[in-house]
């Protein structure tokens, strides 16, 4: 059970506290509870001071926090920061190396090894005490390695990625204005606050936040100001529809802390909008943070690859449940000696499990996450990288993927196509005011300096509203005064969007009403435009009395069509061999995009991927489950699609039964990103978007994602060949030792010597990770079938058993170890023999081919494998024998030994071709 246990605290150990940033493990946990249930009781202190905080003030609150409207000095931050601490939740710290040592020792097989060397010591073999002693001492000191340097791999890695907050930060010179103006009478301006990108874990109680769509909050927060914000709490509250923040208390009865709507809490993100906030609590001290004390975290369900190695790990621990009492019933009865059948019933049940298993899947993992990062591929959830091994479709979206992460402005024209400076400078001043999310497409319009230079927006148009874009309209618009005697709404957006707010249109300095001829017009001149690659934005506008400052949605109406903004996106020259590279390897690509279909079609045939049919957004809305579920599989390009569109799609291809990958870096991905089975981002994705993935990109190409396939393919296929070593293995000696136990007078091995060949086999295979791949194992996605590692486990384990059986013939009538007097020699023979074919086994399951002619093992395994098998003959016949209570073997066993190896792969790679014809080899 304590080996179940060990299995399990694998994957959950290093899914909190050695693979993961914390501000996913938030995300976890705070899903975890919302899924469960459970209680959100909070401390009452901190829920009363929420509330007062929600209700107070702005000025008497940063007055509270000791800050200011123009934020925190760097000087004032360090030292708050000294007292209370980094804003992180502390509920999973790694392990203190002193308890990693522990757990290292503890566990069946050393625990047994003690027991021997107690037992013996009290019995007077000091020497044997001291040979066990030491087995003890490495056993724990290799994991303990091995261990360590997997979690300071993942912990490298993980400092590769973090996420950033927008504070202000004012200058320390501000603090001395009013000082000096008193002393010396004469008048100063301090300096504007400066906007400063801090990691998260740097901010303090009284920093001010600037926040926009895609954020995450870093901590709890109070409003101060905001604009149309609205936040997805549904990981604190269960929740899924955002809720509307607001910098005045709407009801000032309201007590619970997660329905003030000035309150913004850790772990939530900004789904729309835009505000300023000041942080009243950070790390621990968090409404997040307060939870995570009381609430014992529970992990994701399992992955199936988590679940087959749990249902290997049961299987043979129910063998070990079973034959371990059998061996020493049969033993203790035919032998006489209960208290040696039980050290040696207890040697056969730790020989039975996998305590080498967690070790040896950590060590895999950590090495492809290493070797990933070389790629610029970082590995967020270390067993993710089994599901990217296994992923068959990958779903993308067009910009930056297949095509350059960089936009051009190409054309700025009217409604008929002319080219039109008025909308350039419209579509810069909506650019350059705009506060919320910036895209590429707006760094593109605001790389005209020229307009800058011409309009001079800063001394020229005061900025009065703005009303911020969010992916259910598809438009933003601000409004400006360049006089006061009106404003000016300047309306940007996806075409047919803005379209259905407009009534006129403008060409020079006629303005007509917007009839169903014009709009077919301009519908064909989009068209032809999106025809020629180029991406589409429509430019609207109105001009309203001054007669108030703040703007809606219900202002979006009524607008004049002036003209559009059309980009180009060109393709990447990687794209092609890439895409060329995963349909080999046997990864069907599709496009998930919201931009235009012509758009895409033509992205598409330039980087050579054949279409296999379009299908829009609004065709998507009109499929039920089923019919969608056909649909996907029919396409592989999917154009003007909203975020929920890419996951139900998601969620269909899975359904068929795909193992699906997809790439994002919008807070429009993070809802497929999470549905997905392996969720791809990039570094300068939103926060929400980075947080929801498990791989992410440090360069944003198909082809380094191609490389992660690959390896994510040979992390599985050296995992598995453990496994299938281990299960087939240990279920081989079950039947060895039975017949053993059954016919014999005496041990075929004594305690010891089945626990130093344990542990020599256990060493052998540390060097699995790092081995090769065949390269047709690489060639298809790799999926767990557990189903398939019991049916090899019960096909390949009893070959080993048929020979340890001709060994104890040989050991038998050849050379007369059959009395108790020569059991030392019988029991030395079975030990090289069992050895050697333990530690064989790797090498002829590691491929369907023949071994070492075909199929080349890497450097590292092949050396350990001789140094074992070295070892292993040693032993017996070196000056250590009777430390170990063996003794030589005559010359005419090491003539018959070989006879006995040749044959044993002989038989095994026969069976392997039988065995690959019938069921397959993965």
């Amino acid at each position: 059970m304590n080996q179940l246990n060990a299995l399990k605290e694998f994957f959950a150990g290093f899914l909190r506290a050695r693979g993961l940033t914390r501000h996913f493990r938030r995300l976890l946990t705070l899903e975890s509870v919302a899924q469960a249930g459970v209680s959100r009781e909070v401390p009452p202190g901190l829920s009363e001071a929420l509330t007062a905080a929600a209700q107070a003030q702005p000025a008497e609150l940063l007055a509270q926090l000791a800050s200011h409207a123009d934020g925190l000095t760097g000087i004032q931050a360090a030292e708050i920061r000294s007292r209370v601490g980094l804003n992180e939740v502390e509920h999973e710290k790694p392990l203190p190396w002193w308890q990693h040592l522990w757990l290292s020792f503890k566990n069946p097989f050393n625990l047994l090894l003690s027991l021997l060397a107690v037992v013996s010591y009290l019995t007077e073999d000091v020497k044997a005490a001291v040979v066990i002693g030491t087995m003890v001492i490495l056993s724990t000191l290799l994991r303990f390695w091995q261990e360590s340097k997997s979690n300071k791999a993942a912990e490298a890695l993980k400092a590769l990625v973090s996420n950033t907050a927008t504070v202000l930060r004012r200058d320390v010179s501000e603090d001395a204005v009013p000082v000096f103006e008193q002393h010396y009478g004469v008048h100063l301006h301090a300096k504007a606050a400066r906007r400063e990108e801090l990691p998260i874990r740097d901010l303090v109680p009284g920093d001010l936040v600037l926040l926009s769509a895609g954020d995450m909050i870093p901590a709890d927060c109070r409003v101060l100001s905001a604009k149309d914000l609205f936040v997805s709490q549904a990981a604190m509250t269960g929740e899924s529809m955002p809720v509307e923040k607001f910098p005045t208390l709407r009801d000032a009865a309201v007590r619970n802390p997660l329905e003030l709507d000035t309150l913004l809490f850790m772990g939530t993100n900004v789904v729309s909008g835009s505000a300023t906030a000041v942080v009243l609590h950070t790390g621990n001290r968090t409404y997040f943070g307060a939870l995570a004390s009381r609430v014992t975290a529970t992990d994701r369900a399992p992955t199936a690859f988590q679940a087959g190695v749990n249902k290997v790990s049961w299987l043979l621990i129910r063998f070990m449940a079973v034959m371990a009492p059998l061996v020493l019933f049969i033993n203790g009865f035919t032998k006489g000696d209960w208290m040696e059948a039980l050290l040696f019933a207890l040697s056969v049940a730790v020989g039975l499990t996998p305590e080498m298993l967690p070790m040896i899947v950590t060590s895999t993992l950590a090495k492809g996450a290493v070797f990933l990062s070389r790629k610029k591929v970082i590995v967020k959830r270390l067993d993710a990288i089994q599901n990217f091994g296994a992923m068959n479709v990958l779903c993308t979206d067009k910009t930056g993927t297949l095509t350059q992460d960089k936009i051009f402005l190409s054309r700025h024209v009217d409604v008929w196509g002319a080219e039109s400076d008025e909308v350039l400078q419209m579509a810069y001043l909506n650019s350059h005011f705009q506060t919320g999310l910036k895209n590429l497409l707006d760094v593109a319009v605001l790389e005209h300096v020229e307009v800058r230079a011409a309009l001079n927006p800063a001394a020229n148009y005061r900025k009065v509203d703005e009303i911020p874009f969010d992916f259910t309209r598809r438009r933003m618009s601000v409004v400006v005064s360049e006089r006061e005697d009106h404003h000016e709404l300047i309306c940007k957006g996806a075409v047919e969007e803005v379209l259905a707010v407009c009534t006129q249109v403008r060409h020079g300095a006629v303005v007509e009403p917007l009839t169903a001829e014009l709009l077919g017009r301009i519908r064909a001149v989009t068209a032809e435009l999106n025809g020629e690659g180029l991406r589409v934005v429509a430019v609207a506008a109105k001009e309203v009395p001054p007669s108030k400052e703040v703007y809606g949605l219900a202002d979006e109406s009524a607008l004049t069509l002036i003209g559009y903004v059309a980009f180009l996106d060109p393709p990447k020259e990687s794209t092609a061999p890439a895409l060329k590279a995963l349909a080999e390897h046997g990864v069907a690509v599709k496009v998930l995009t919201g931009d235009n279909e012509l758009v895409t079609a033509k992205i598409c045939r330039e980087v050579g991927l054949a279409q296999q049919g379009v299908l829009l957004g609004s065709e998507v809305e009109a499929l039920d489950a089923a019919a969608l579920q056909r649909a996907v599989e029919a396409h592989n390009v999917f154009a003007r699609l909203t975020p929920v569109h890419k996951e139900r799609i998601v969620r269909a291809l899975k359904a068929n039964g795909h193992v699906v990958g997809f790439m994002g870096d919008g807070i429009n991905d993070a809802p497929a990103l999470r549905a997905a089975d392996i969720g791809i981002s990039v570094d300068s994705a939103v926060d929400i978007a980075k947080e929801a993935a498990d791989i992410i990109l440090l360069e944003r190409s198909l082809m380094v994602l191609e490389q992660g396939v690959q390896e994510g393919r040979r992390t599985f296929a050296n995992m598995l060949k453990d496994i299938k070593m281990t299960a087939s293995s240990n279920f081989g000696n079950v039947f060895s030792v039975l017949v053993a136990s059954a016919f014999l007078p005496f041990l075929p091995m004594l305690p010891m010597h089945l626990l130093v060949q344990n542990l020599l086999y256990d060493v052998s295979q540390t060097a699995i990770p790092f081995d090769n791949v065949d390269a047709d194992l690489l060639r298809e996605p790799q999926r767990w079938n557990p189903a398939d590692i019991g049916r090899f486990m019960v096909f390949f384990g009893p070959i080993s058993s048929v020979f340890d059986i001709l060994t104890y013939a040989m050991m038998w009538f050849i050379f007369s170890a059959n009395t108790v007097a020569e059991q030392t020699l019988f029991q030395s023979g079975w030990f090289i023999e069992g050895l050697l074919t333990q530690t064989l086994i790797v090498h002829m399951i590691r491929t369907p081919k023949i071994p070492f002619l075909q199929s080349r093992p890497a450097a590292p395994l092949m050396v350990m494998t001789l140094v074992i098998m070295a070892i292993g003959i040693f032993l017996p016949m070196g000056p250590l024998a009777h430390y170990f209570k063996l003794e030589p073997l005559p010359p005419l066993y090491f003539v018959l030994l070989p006879v006995l190896l040749l044959g044993y792969m002989a038989l095994t790679q026969a069976l392997k071709g039988f065995y690959r014809r019938r069921w397959g080899w993965q």
